[in-house]
């Protein structure tokens, strides 16, 4: 069970936490937006409801192989009537449900799978269910985006060592000072941005003033996938003794190869045909 979060819902704190790969949001938190005190009262007046019940059971029959469709019915014929009063609790252990469940501890009350929170949600207010729904994609979209900037990094980083210990061990004469190697290092990397975006790490900078970070934080997924590929083979032609002229060459032909397959794009060319 994931650490607990929260997101904030026209002025209310919405508490939500990730369990088994989903989310679930607590429902005692979107009953404080209708009433700030006894919302277990309004939790379970909204479970004795005939349409919550029946929306229940569709999910969970949808979820859940172990739920026990006997006390489902039981629930079902009941839900209406005026002496018909059911509790998270009672649900969760009659039927067997995974949808809703209880929190203890400092974050606790009664939390609920996102499509029963956004059903509960509606029943408190419509309004306040959209701007729910609007701000927990948003925190989704945000953490996709970090997820794929990690991503892009790391992958990056795959042959990054294999690459330099190449280059150590064939390219830096012992007698080099420490600003030459530095030297080296960035020729070469810049072999490697040359094959695959045509542009040294300069060109860049100079083409992108006041742009945060370097030409690789800019690359997208399959830039980076084909750049942590040339990594690799740069680093097996600078061990068979390729001069530097002709690994570019080779390296821009495989860059151009590989970037047609991750993208579908017919269009990209060579940095000769570019250069013409």
């Amino acid at each position: 069970m994931s650490k607990t979060k929260t997101l904030a819902v026209m002025e209310r704190q919405v508490s939500f936490y990730r369990h088994q790969d989903e989310d679930f949001i607590s429902l005692t938190d979107i009953a404080r937006h209708k009433q700030s005190e006894h919302t277990d009262d309004l939790i379970r007046n909204w479970l004795r409801n005939r349409n919550t019940i029946e929306f229940l059971g569709v999910w969970e029959h949808l979820y859940n192989p172990n739920f026990n469709p006997v006390e489902f019915d039981g629930f079902k014929k009941m839900a209406g009537l005026n002496s018909f009063t059911l509790t998270p609790k009672q649900w969760i252990e009659r039927t067997g449900a995974i949808g809703i469940v209880s929190k203890a501890g400092r974050y606790g009350g009664t939390y609920a799978h996102k499509d029963i929170a956004f059903e509960f949600a509606s029943w408190i207010s419509v309004e306040f269910k959209l701007y729910l729904i609007k701000e927990f994609q948003r925190l989704k979209d945000e953490e996709l985006k970090q997820l794929g900037w990690d991503f892009r990094r790391n992958l990056a980083k795959i042959n990054y060592r294999i690459h330099t210990d190449a280059i150590k061990a064939n390219l830096i004469p012992p007698e080099l000072s420490a600003a030459q190697v530095s030297l080296v290092y960035a020729t070469e990397a810049d072999v490697l941005n040359m094959a695959l975006f045509g542009l040294t790490a300069k060109q860049w900078r100079d083409s992108n003033q006041g742009a945060k970070g370097n030409i690789r934080d800019d690359a997208n997924a399959a830039q980076l996938v084909c750049l942590s590929n040339l990594e690799n083979l740069n680093a097996l032609f600078i061990t068979e003794g390729l001069p530097q002229a002709e690994r570019l060459k080779r390296l821009n032909q495989i860059a151009i190869q590989q970037m047609r397959l991750l993208t579908e794009d017919p269009n990209i060319t060579r940095l000769d045909a570019r250069d013409k």
